[in-house]
């Protein structure tokens, strides 16, 4: 299964102030280019706290929540919750349901859970003319020395530029 990272970060590497940060701050074009990737893939893996800054579930794809927190339910069609499953778990349960192919969207720990494994094939981050100073990062908390490929560059809009890596593990 393809595992494509998708994130709008700042300048300054960061994706959020905070992890209730609503991401408000991306682009149109970042916002249209996340819908249409995610729906082609059909899911979209994110953490508790990433799905909750949305008012509800994204349409037209599965929104995959990985979590600790048992708050979360089942909404079949829409919303699978995955409490306290590895990342391998996780892949493993959604190959069986048919998904070749799937967007990691964060959050922070999310990401770094799922890097840690070296599970994730390639990264697309959408570079927003933000600075943050303080906030998180791409995977907070994790310690990684990855080499990247460049796919391919190109600018969104007139002030955003898309990076499109392969993950050399």
């Amino acid at each position: 299964m393809k595992i494509i990272m998708i994130m709008a970060a700042t300048a300054d590497g960061k994706i959020a102030k905070n992890s209730g940060h609503f991401p408000d701050w991306t682009s149109r074009e970042d916002k249209k280019f996340f819908a249409r990737e995610s729906k082609k893939a059909g899911v979209v893996i994110m953490g508790g706290k990433t799905f909750d800054t949305f008012p509800a579930p994204l349409k037209g794809r599965l929104n995959a929540i990985v979590t600790i927190d048992k708050g979360y339910k089942d909404i079949p069609g829409k919303v699978k919750v995955y409490y306290k499953k590895s990342p391998k778990y996780i892949l493993k349960d959604l190959k069986k349901m048919g998904y070749k192919k799937a967007i990691l969207g964060g959050g922070a720990f999310i990401n770094g859970l799922f890097l840690k494994n070296k599970l994730v094939d390639e990264m697309i981050i959408i570079i927003a003319p933000k600075f943050f100073g303080r906030g998180l990062c791409l995977t907070e908390g994790f310690d990684f020395d990855y080499n990247l490929k460049i796919i391919e560059t190109y600018k969104i809009n007139k002030d955003s530029v898309l990076l499109h890596y392969k993950i050399l593990y």
